[in-house]
């Protein structure tokens, strides 16, 4: 499952999840605090990887970088922040 998120200065990311679980966490449409969307994804990443885990007895390295380059990316705005979530796309 691919999600893009739209970052305060308009650029856009197409970031990647190996579970749909990322639906339960984001809303396309939605806005969220920098804060807040570094937490949901966060969590969303940790149950997509225990899931893999399970499944097949490694979790997904995907999308271990995946987080790290949202968090890095996320680091180049202000706290106060807000980030859109603009759609989810098939992987």
């Amino acid at each position: 499952m691919h999600y893009r998120l739209r970052w305060p200065d308009a650029s856009e990311t197409l970031c990647y999840s190996p579970s749909l679980i990322i639906q339960d966490y984001l809303r396309p449409g939605d806005d969220y605090p920098l804060a807040e969307l570094l937490t949901r994804v966060r969590e969303a990443t940790r149950i997509a990887n225990e899931r893999v885990q399970a499944k097949f007895g490694f979790t997904c390295s995907r999308a271990g970088d995946q987080l790290l380059q949202t968090e890095a990316r996320a680091a180049a705005f202000a706290a106060d922040a807000r980030v859109r979530v603009v759609s989810f796309e098939p992987a």
